[in-house]
């Protein structure tokens, strides 16, 4: 019998892009190099500068939590498949073979994966990256085969990580992994191709055949337009359709949401930005209190502002079922009152950016620019070869001392 993994060898060594599949993989390519950019001052810059180039630059590119996001599967595949691609001079072709085996593992992983405490991202992710990797390598389909099976060993995450460098690092394992699989299989490692079902089974998977219908990346990818977990995206644009009508101070607010819906979001009273990042209170409160929720909300001076420490203690979360299992299940009902009496309510399925509300040219040319006065410029004209060499040259791998 045929196992997942050599149906996935095998469609990823067929795929054929379409128009449309390449113009989302080098949206794809900008979006993940510019908020990889977007990091060069953060602390996991340095903390990262030893790990090899796919570890370094997926873990750069997930730390600002502001990569797009598959909503079927719940994974971050650009963060993982892009850096993998990159670091081993692939090119479109190879991301979306990547892609699209991420998006088939991860919704067959599913909910029950997810909602279990699992990094989707991460699970999914290694081998993804493999088959990546081993499509920039030119292997075939018996060796993409091998490694996937190779890369199951490196295919771990939690979400207790959220809100800490810990989760961005485990994305930047994933990617390695992936890759070093893909190197070991055209050296000529063996791997049982069994692996990854009897893997997709210890996990909670759905044991079945993928299915390897559709485009190739099936649902398309949702664009961030806050840098913060994706579970925020649409309370914070919630609140923000009705921000101009908030009077004499908010008194009391009031969430209603599925509770799949705010699944990543651990952190009911965050510490730091990284926390910030995790939490429906604070989303609320850089929706009221920031004219734009941009990276500056998202520092640790930010989240402890004592007007934002004071609407948390405000906000009231009424979470329910509504059978729904992805973070974009149902809608959310904001209900809130302000210190002079008025009340005001809003509610949203979509937020902005979401593949059925795909971002404008003119929206995405701003989000790149929200990653830096100079990351346009440089990302023009963009190529994946030119883009591993920014990269490169941006992020230099500093060897570790030993002492």
């Amino acid at each position: 019998m045929t196992t997942n993994a050599e149906s996935l060898a095998r469609w990823a060594t067929d795929l054929a892009p379409t128009p449309d599949d390449l113009a989302l993989a080098q949206r794809s390519l900008l979006d993940t190099a510019a908020v990889a950019l977007a990091a060069r001052e953060h602390p996991v810059a340095t903390i990262a500068s030893g790990l090899p180039d796919a570890a370094r630059w997926a873990t750069l590119g997930h730390v600002l939590d502001f990569d797009d996001l598959h909503i079927d599967s719940t994974t971050h595949i650009s963060v993982v498949v892009a850096p993998a691609v990159l670091a081993t001079g692939g090119d479109a072709r190879a991301y979306l073979a990547g892609a699209g085996v991420m998006a088939r593992l991860g919704t067959a992983l599913g909910w029950p994966h997810y909602s279990a405490g699992w990094h989707a991202t991460c699970t999914a992710g290694a081998p993804a990256a493999a088959v990546a990797a081993g499509t920039a390598m030119g292997l075939p389909a018996d060796q993409l085969t091998t490694a996937m099976a190779l890369a199951v060993p490196g295919a771990g995450g939690v979400q207790n990580a959220f809100g800490t460098h810990g989760k961005s690092l485990q994305v930047g394992f994933a990617a390695q992994a992936g890759v070093r699989a893909a190197q070991l299989a055209r050296a000529g490692a063996t791997a049982d191709s069994g692996a990854l079902d009897a893997w997709l089974g210890l996990v909670g998977g759905r044991i079945g055949t993928v299915d390897l219908s559709g485009p190739a990346v099936p649902g398309g990818l949702a664009i961030k337009v806050f840098p913060c977990c994706y579970a925020m995206q649409r309370p914070i644009a919630a609140v923000r359709e009705i921000r101009d009508q908030l009077d004499a101070g908010v008194e009391r607010v009031v969430v209603r949401t599925p509770e799949a819906s705010i699944l990543p979001l651990i952190h009911d009273r965050p510490r730091t930005g990284l926390e910030g990042k995790f939490s429906l209170p604070y989303a609320i409160a850089t929706a009221v209190l920031d004219t734009y929720p941009d990276f500056a909300a998202f520092t640790d001076t930010a989240v402890g502002r004592a007007d934002a420490r004071g609407l948390l203690d405000r906000v009231e979360v009424e979470l329910h079922d509504d059978g729904g299992d992805d973070l974009l299940t149902g809608e959310v009902d904001i209900d809130v009152e302000c210190a002079g009496g008025s009340k005001r309510h809003t509610r949203l399925a979509r937020p902005p950016g979401s593949p059925s509300r795909p971002p404008s040219a003119a929206e995405f040319d701003g989000k790149l620019a929200a990653c830096g006065p100079d990351v346009a410029g440089r990302l023009a004209g963009a190529t994946w070869k030119s883009v591993a060499s920014l990269l490169r040259t941006t992020f230099p791998r500093v060897p570790e001392e030993h002492s």
